[in-house]
């Protein structure tokens, strides 16, 4: 029933991308057939998680923050692929979820900024998704979303219009290191996603941009999206 749900769900917003989007991908030849799998984005839209959805060829996973698993939603998230986590994204329950799901082979879309940005350019990323990189030795995939930060009402996700590009880079893993400082964490999350910000243009780039792009949005308390590492 679980993957009825995922690929009926996905056969629908690709309809509606196709139609009513100028929906493109580039890259997919970087995209592991299979193994354990960190899809790492930015994150403009609700609609990322579906719109990578059908832009992969990979059945994919996703966190999502507790509060709206409502009655009447929920079945139909966790039959997509969603598992709830504390909106502060410090969330034990939910790094060791991951870690199972990524030791079965599995692949999850982690965005490491763990909300929306507000302006389209990239805000300061929380380093649980460069951890769990560092615990479980999964590949870490790099993809560049633009144009969906228009489609801002949750129900818009099913009505998807602009110029959408979905850019996939060469997967790379993190150095293997038995302990790492705080320091040296926030060190390898800057290292992912400036491999991020490189497949956007700059006025996406934000905090990972080069000297005299678009100018930093700040970063206010997250919600879930992304992982903070466990205490």
């Amino acid at each position: 029933m679980p993957d009825k749900v995922y690929w009926f769900s996905n056969g629908y917003v690709s309809f509606m991308l196709r139609h009513f989007a100028k929906w493109r991908i580039e890259g997919l030849e970087n995209v592991p057939k299979e193994g354990p799998l960190l899809i790492v984005a930015n994150h403009l839209s609700n609609l990322d998680p579906p719109l990578l959805s059908c832009s992969l060829p990979r059945r994919l996973y996703f966190l999502s923050k507790r509060g709206i698993f409502k009655p009447g939603i929920a079945q139909f998230l966790r039959a997509y692929g969603a598992y709830p986590v504390d909106r502060d994204g410090q969330d034990l329950d939910g790094f060791n979820w991951c870690r199972r799901t990524l030791a079965a082979g599995g692949a999850i879309c982690m965005f490491p900024e763990a909300r929306r940005a507000p302006e389209a350019a990239m805000i300061k990323a929380l380093p649980g998704t460069a951890l769990l990189a560092l615990r479980t030795r999964a590949a870490i995939l790099p993809i560049g979303i633009t144009g969906t930060q228009h489609i801002k009402p949750l129900p818009r996700v099913f009505f998807p219009t602009g110029d959408i590009l979905v850019r996939v880079g060469k997967p790379f893993t993190l150095p293997d290191t038995a302990r790492v400082r705080r320091e040296q964490l926030d060190g390898l999350t800057t290292f992912m996603m400036e491999r991020v910000a490189e497949l956007l243009s700059p006025r996406y780039r934000g905090v990972y941009g080069k000297p005299g792009e678009t100018p930093p949005a700040s970063n206010p308390q997250a919600h879930a999206g992304g992982v903070q590492p466990p205490e």
